[in-house]
């Protein structure tokens, strides 16, 4: 029996002759944000985020009363407070910038590939627009093969490794999933150095250099490291590679890690007990960039910016400047558009002699033959 000649198809695919479809996506994802600076929008942000049996990895029953019976009743408000000092008309500043990205890189593989049918979406890990609602997204308008790409330069459990738990709880609710591809980590990619390096330089030469230039990454607890985490590896040789390139002495760059919570030790040296060193050592002028993050957001802006600022100066500092992480900035899309690039060889919407109008011939080809498949007698 002949299929129906009304047959439409897979959503998000076209069968009209010459009509373009999506065939290929990169999917941005980061951290996520709650939705608004308050303790009510901020609450369930941090229970899907700190229920991550990749963020706490303690075990289920314990940190289930942990987090139910103490940290969610005290910390939403806490949160709430420190989201308000950072919020702007546009909302989160991790949102905004993380869109503001999506869109640049977008523009710049259009530029590079006018021809090609590539959509450029972002996800976020907790909160919205979900992993999982994105992928479905992209499958409903047609996306067969799709790029992975977290917004985490260096990998750990605790980001880059969450989001692939996400990628997969989503993939395996299709029933036809798209061919896939993952960026691991981008920590050493000489493209992303380079666009430190100039963001740094750019900056130096607004506002002038300070004594010192500190990094600071996100801790982790340093027994996630013991277990084989490579971040704080990979944070090291970020940091040896962007020193190279600033052309520092060592002692011209220092490293540290933030963002600890509990009694538990993680990794070291910490923040906030290095900007109070550095001052009591005499330093009076203290940079400090932040490469673990794409997008400025609250550990940046009012952790770094506001809360390690005040123990600088506490501690007998004049000032501590934070500079500003690679945003939307031209030389962040130009380094991830070369990674998407890379990473996509072999892939004919990301060829440099991707012929568009070919594509759509091949496929109405294709569309006529399957039909007269359909249409042939038993």
């Amino acid at each position: 029996m002949p299929f129906s000649n009304n047959y439409t198809g897979l959503a998000g695919y076209s069968h009209e002759p010459g009509t373009p479809s999506v065939q290929a996506g990169v999917l941005l994802v980061n951290l996520g944000t709650p939705s608004a600076p308050t303790a009510r929008a901020v609450r369930p942000y941090l229970a899907q985020f700190l229920a991550d049996p990749r963020v706490i990895e303690y075990p289920r029953w314990l940190w289930w009363l942990i987090l139910h019976g103490v940290i969610l009743r005290i910390r939403p408000a806490r949160s709430a407070h420190a989201y308000g000092k950072v919020w702007t008309e546009r909302g989160s500043p991790l949102r905004f910038g993380s869109e503001a990205l999506a869109s640049g890189l977008q523009a710049e593989l259009i530029r590079q590939r006018p021809d090609a049918p590539i959509r450029v979406a972002l996800a976020m890990r907790y909160g919205e627009p979900s992993v999982a609602h994105t992928i479905a997204q992209l499958q409903r308008e047609g996306v067969r093969r799709l790029l992975v790409l977290p917004l985490y330069p260096q990998y750990s459990a605790t980001s880059t490794g969450s989001v692939l738990d996400a990628l997969a709880d989503s993939i395996k609710t299709l029933r036809w999933p798209p061919e896939l591809r993952i960026v691991n980590d981008y920590h050493d990619d000489p493209g992303h150095i380079e666009a430190l390096a100039l963001s740094i330089e750019r900056w130096w030469k607004a506002h002038g250099r300070g004594e010192k230039l500190l990094l600071s990454f996100h801790g982790i607890p340093e027994r996630y490291l013991h277990a084989g985490d490579p971040y704080f590896c990979q944070c090291h040789a970020t940091a040896r590679l962007l020193r190279e390139r600033l052309g520092l002495a060592d002692d011209q760059l220092v490293i540290s890690f933030q963002s600890r919570v509990g009694r538990e030790r993680w990794l070291h040296p910490y923040t906030d007990a290095t900007v109070r060193r550095l001052a009591a050592e005499g330093v009076r002028k203290l940079d400090v960039a932040c490469p673990g993050f794409a997008v400025d957001c609250l550990e940046t802006l009012e952790e770094i910016a506001m809360q390690n600022r005040d123990f600088f100066i506490d501690a007998g500092g004049e000032t501590l400047r934070y500079i500003p992480a690679l945003n939307d900035s031209a030389e962040q899309v130009d380094s991830l558009a070369a990674l998407v690039l890379r990473h996509t060889q072999g892939w004919p919407e990301f060829a440099a002699d991707y012929d568009a109008t070919a594509a759509r011939q091949d496929r109405s080809d294709a569309r006529q033959r399957a039909q007269q498949r359909r249409d042939r007698p038993d």
